[in-house]
């Protein structure tokens, strides 16, 4: 868990960067800060590491105060993921993610072995690419390096500073779906600095939009798209926002219906037709079952904009979708949703009125 706690940071020429700025990230959460450029979002980042301190104000890891860890104990905790890569161009891609645990003095065998795995985490093939140069890899490539490069520690947490500006948007489209796919696997806790408002949606779990050093809102990506706080968050979205980015869960209607708990089985009450979704008590989906009988179907990830989970719905011939969150059930998602969703999204662009 990160904690600011009160943070103020002003520069010798008065310049107030961040202003009370408190806020809380728990543990294996993904928080995207943006805003306009100046608005403080960068300079809150650093000060996790201390690459800056704060004029006033305390920020905790896990409940301890930064200023009492060793600075380089604290760092080394911390994966630091910056937009110019900065690999090292003189050493290989397997000395470049080695460097920190190296310092570590993690021994050579298992150094080797978190390289190669790393390395396979990201669809980069240890045997082609351990040996290869910086130079010999693409602009996407040497990002998901560069991330890795933070990983190799297994720090619990990582610093990403607009870390796919610089990439075209293939590749950035790609890196921020790898970054959703293996937090997944290594649960860490992630704050992630962007200028785009569509990759701050699709990565944050939570996002915090800043201006002139202060927090706007700090919320879910849903929320701050159906329940902007003030008329700086509605612009700063932009009313140019297309339905079809809104994420699934923002459409999903509640699956209470459509639900039928492990007790089912064991009191011999299955529905004997129809689509159900199977949960313990806790809402943790468990599978489906289809006309009394366990099926497999295709679930959506509550993150999952509207494009994407449009294409899964056509390409599965279901009654209705599970949509998942960290592995519980939050509701279904069917094509008639769909529909009635744009419809809706259509007439209020219209004023109430569609076109004949």
């Amino acid at each position: 868990m990160i904690e600011f706690r009160n943070i103020w940071k002003t520069y010798t020429d008065g310049t107030e960067a961040v202003k009370n700025f408190s806020l809380t990230i728990r543990k294996g959460e993904i928080v995207t800060l943006i805003g306009p450029s100046g608005c403080g979002k960068t300079t809150s980042l650093k000060m996790i590491n201390r690459l800056i301190e704060p004029t006033a104000g305390s920020i905790y890891i896990d409940n301890q105060d930064i200023k009492t860890f060793n600075i380089d104990e604290l760092r080394w905790n911390i994966g630091y993921v910056l937009q110019e890569i900065a690999l090292f161009p003189h050493l290989t891609i397997a000395e470049n993610i080695s460097v920190v645990p190296e310092m570590m003095k993690w021994k050579r065998k298992k150094v080797k072995k978190r390289c190669e795995d790393l390395l396979d985490m990201v669809g980069l093939e240890p045997s082609t690419y351990m040996d290869r140069m910086p130079h010999e890899l693409s602009g996407g490539q040497q990002q998901r390096v560069g991330v890795v490069r933070a990983l190799a520690a297994d720090p619990d947490i990582i610093l990403m500073d607009e870390p796919f500006s610089a990439l075209d948007p293939i590749s950035r489209e790609q890196l921020q779906e790898d970054i959703r796919r293996l937090q997944k696997e290594i649960e860490k806790t992630i704050v992630f600095v962007t200028h785009d408002m569509d990759e701050a949606l699709a990565i944050g779990d939570q996002v915090c939009l800043m201006k002139e050093g202060e927090i706007v809102q700090y919320d879910q990506p849903q929320q701050l798209i159906v329940s902007p706080k003030n008329q700086f968050v509605k612009d700063f979205i932009g009313e140019k926002k297309s339905p079809w980015h809104t994420a699934v869960d923002v459409i999903a209607q509640p699956a209470d219906e459509r639900v039928i708990t492990e007790t089912f089985f064991d009191n011999g009450a299955i529905p004997h037709q129809g689509l159900y979704a199977v949960c313990d008590k806790s809402g943790l989906y468990l599978g489906a079952v289809q006309d009394g009988e366990p099926t497999a179907v295709t679930t959506l990830d509550n993150h999952l904009p509207l494009i994407r989970a449009a294409d899964m719905v056509l390409d599965n011939k279901q009654e209705f979708f599970p949509v998942l969150k960290q592995d519980k059930l939050v509701g279904i998602l069917s094509h008639d949703q769909i529909l009635s969703f744009l419809k809706d999204e259509e007439l209020q662009k219209n004023g109430g009125l569609t076109s004949e």
